[in-house]
């Protein structure tokens, strides 16, 4: 006889989950731990000259659906030089109820220097994203990181006008929460008309600079901003860019590219996979 058939499809979801931990070495960093379960994987690709040791994380599913879930953390020793970032776009599918969830955890030593450099991650239209961004610095630590949020597939014309999205960032230094900021979006069509939220914009992103000399790059970061850079916290720069897609990802890569030269001694392009 057949069985019976739920009376409600329950899809696979994905449960990925990726560990790396780094030594300092000749050039950047050399491996210490590694874990890594599907759909998450880790490549280190060839650099540049001039640039430290290079790792690509890499959602081998090419985009999450709602009900996913990923974690990934990342822990740099003492004087260990990296560079993280992503082959491509994230893209978030749109869910039929349930969230994706995305959790990142970065932990930086004293005297390592990290840069976290994923490439946009892009909502299509009824997607739903939960995202945390948990960052521990030690005193000397140094970390240059940056997130971008597409709202809709731009070049198909299509806009972020239902689902919703939950962005959260933390960062500790010393075990010290010193900023945390958190973006709602429960109703994004409204957000989107609202000329005191977004305004009509597609894009968002944000730029952090942790340092024990951030404040001297506040001017270089509030130019390549347009004024939206400010100092939030002692050795802590932010800067914001909010507009249309393309000028949102030119406005950051150019900080990028600027900041991890003045701020890092790190040649003045962004990482290889963003320009290939």
């Amino acid at each position: 006889m057949p069985r019976d058939l739920p009376s409600t499809l329950l899809h696979q979801r994905a449960q990925g989950r990726a560990e790396l931990v780094l030594a300092p070495a000749a050039g950047g960093a050399r491996l210490r731990h590694l874990y890594q379960q599907a759909p998450l994987r880790w490549l280190f690709p060839e650099v540049d000259p001039g640039d430290p040791t290079l790792g690509a994380m890499v959602n081998v599913a090419g985009g999450l659906a709602g009900g996913d879930r990923i974690t990934s953390h990342l822990a740099l020793q003492g004087g260990a030089r990296f560079t993280a970032t992503t082959p491509a776009a994230e893209k978030i599918y749109r869910s039929l109820g349930a969230e994706t969830e995305i959790a990142v955890r970065l932990d930086v030593a004293g005297q390592a220097f990290c840069e976290w450099l994923p490439q946009e991650t892009i909502l299509f239209d009824s997607a739903r994203l939960t995202r945390t961004l948990e960052i521990g610095l030690a005193e000397e630590a140094r970390l240059l990181t940056a997130e971008m949020l597409v709202l809709g597939r731009a070049a198909h014309g299509e806009r972020f006008v239902r689902g919703a999205l939950c962005d959260r960032w933390r960062v500790r230094r010393g075990g010290r929460l010193i900023w945390i900021d958190a973006l709602r979006l429960r109703d994004p069509e409204s957000a989107l008309a609202d000329p005191f939220r977004l305004n009509g914009a597609n894009a968002m992103a944000t730029l952090l600079l942790a340092g024990p000399d951030a404040a001297r790059f506040r001017d270089q970061a509030r130019e390549l901003s347009g004024g939206g850079a400010s100092l939030v916290a002692p050795g802590l720069l932010l800067a914001r860019w909010l507009g249309e897609a393309g000028a949102v990802r030119a406005g950051l890569g150019a900080a990028v590219a600027a900041l991890r030269q003045a701020a890092f001694g790190h040649p003045a392009r962004l990482p290889r996979l963003w320009r290939t």
